[in-house]
């Protein structure tokens, strides 16, 4: 009788793993970014996939869902070998996944959306009886009827949700899911998961946010290097000890002081104001505030906002037709396109890495000059030098821990978050009078996130006025000094932060209060 309970509950373990991975590895030219992961994933659970950025997590998360191919090891889906070769026929197997960014047509109706994202043929009746019972069931209220472009971040992400429950899936894989959401909307996003878990669905979690992960997830793996570090119950568990399971090492206290900033008004803007006439643009409306030296002025808000605007305005790309007055050093620079911006010492960094903040085909050290200031001595008389160039890319290697084969790979090789650590290391380096930076931490690691946001206050703290715009609000009530909302191209007025609440700033973020 022993015995026969023995295999009873070995019988119950094994189908009560959704998901087996043993010994998968994949390589790169130079890297190698999965080696031997070997983990389980409990059915009707939520499972964290914690690790630094290029610490594999992508690249296994692109096996699983059939967008890359293992060069070892193998899966098995409800006991069954998982051999994928494309994300259709992942969500045929019944696998679905919600990407970090929307992948959703701005022009098209949410309908037409819907459409489009199933794999088999179904009427507009049948979908819209579907679409009613899957909000019904779980809390997902949409109009059909609404254009993606006129929804806020957590509607759009609503819209992807529904899409992929429209395939039935039994395991659900969720990349930062809550990046782009308010606080009130990542609390509608929770009650939904744990009423999927409820009913009988598995959730793959990836994020970098490990207060989520404590409060919501059942269970953690965490991949540093490629392979897997640890694989438990999160029983016990901390956000700091999560973070130094992943990173082998503890992180320093972060702490924002007001003694260092001067009562001279560093930038001021007043009544800026941008119209488009295009739908897919946010018009700005009097857009004003000051940014003292030393200062650390933080906007926030929900994607699509005219946080993007507002940056083009600033950094000099988007300035055609704009009125009102930008003072930087009393000079009104309103009109004053990138490269006048950055002889007068204003650095920035764009929300956009690949593409905008570095140009994907160049080496690490040749996007080293696109932050090219007076006083860098990277050319002499229109002569590049590659000496002091190379000098600059290996120190900000150095100094910011990028991961990388070295000053010679190309900027589009790197991670988004080593990417990010690079650019934004390139700035700070500049020792700039003014940084303006545009979601400074998105999608990297605890390290990562850790080591710019001390950067930042040092940064500030030697006289370096900087605006930050971001959606993470522990991000902003961590290092900002002072913080305003935008809210459909208007600006709040401006919270010392320490005064104000991240529940006071979230409904700034869904409108309310914002004149």
């Amino acid at each position: 009788i022993f015995i026969i309970l023995l295999i009873k509950k070995s019988l119950f373990l094994m189908d009560n793993l959704i998901l087996k991975i043993d010994k998968i590895s994949k390589s790169f030219p130079r890297v190698k970014a999965n080696k031997n992961v070997t983990f389980n994933i409990k059915r009707n659970t939520v499972h964290a996939l914690l690790g630094e950025n290029g610490a594999g997590k992508s690249t296994f998360v692109k096996i699983l869902y059939g967008l890359l191919k293992p060069d070892e090891g193998k899966i098995l889906f409800n006991d069954n070998v998982l051999n994928v070769q494309s994300p259709s026929e992942a969500r045929q197997k019944k696998i679905g996944m919600v990407f970090q960014h929307f992948s959703l047509f701005d022009s098209l109706t949410v309908r037409e959306n819907l459409i489009l994202g199933i794999d088999t043929n179904m009427s507009f009746s049948n979908l819209q009886k579907k679409v009613n019972e899957i909000s019904d069931k779980y809390q997902l209220p949409l109009d059909l009827d609404a254009p993606i472009n006129t929804l806020s971040a957590g509607q759009k992400q609503r819209v992807e949700i529904v899409r992929i429950l429209l395939q039935d899936p039994e395991l659900l894989i969720m990349d930062e899911p809550t990046s782009v959401l308010t606080p009130q909307e990542v609390e509608s996003l929770f009650k939904t998961l744990n009423t999927l878990v409820k009913e009988g669905r598995t959730i793959l979690y990836i994020t970098h946010k490990l207060e989520e992960v404590i409060n919501l997830c059942d269970e953690v793996t965490i991949l540093r290097d490629g392979s897997v570090i640890e694989s438990s119950k999160l029983e016990n568990e901390t956000a700091e000890s999560l973070a130094t399971k992943m990173l082998g090492k503890k992180l320093s206290e972060i702490k924002t002081d007001y003694s260092h900033i001067s009562n001279q008004i560093n930038l001021k803007a007043e009544n800026l104001s941008l119209n488009f006439n295009d739908p897919f643009f946010t018009d700005l409306k009097n857009i004003s505030f000051s940014v003292k030296e030393g200062e650390i002025f933080g906007i926030a808000g929900v994607a699509g906002n005219g946080q993007s605007e507002l940056m083009s305005l600033l950094t000099g790309e988007g300035i055609r037709g704009v009125t009102g007055s930008l003072i930087y050093n009393s000079v009104d620079i309103k009109n004053f396109n990138p490269k006048k911006r950055r002889d007068m010492s204003i650095a920035f960094v764009p929300e956009n890495r690949l593409g905008h903040s570095a140009v994907p085909e160049l080496t690490l050290s040749e996007n080293i000059l696109i932050s090219q200031f007076p006083n860098n001595n990277f050319t002499n008389n229109g002569i590049i030098n590659h000496s002091n160039i190379d000098t600059q890319a290996k120190k900000v290697i150095d100094q910011f821990n990028v991961v990388t084969p070295g000053i010679d790979a190309k900027a589009s090789s790197l991670s988004g978050g080593n990417l990010q650590k690079f650019v934004i290391g390139r700035e700070i380096l500049t020792k700039p009078k003014l940084l303006i930076i545009s979601h400074p931490t998105w999608g990297i690691d605890a390290g990562a996130e850790h080591a710019i946001r001390k950067s930042l206050i040092e940064l500030a703290k030697n006289g370096t006025s900087i605006i930050v715009i971001s959606q993470d609000l522990d991000e902003l009530f961590e290092i900002s000094h002072s913080i305003s909302v935008i809210f459909n191209g208007q600006l709040s007025k401006s919270y010392e932060t320490k005064n104000i609440s991240v529940s006071e700033i979230g409904l700034l973020m869904g409108g309310k209060g914002i004149d």
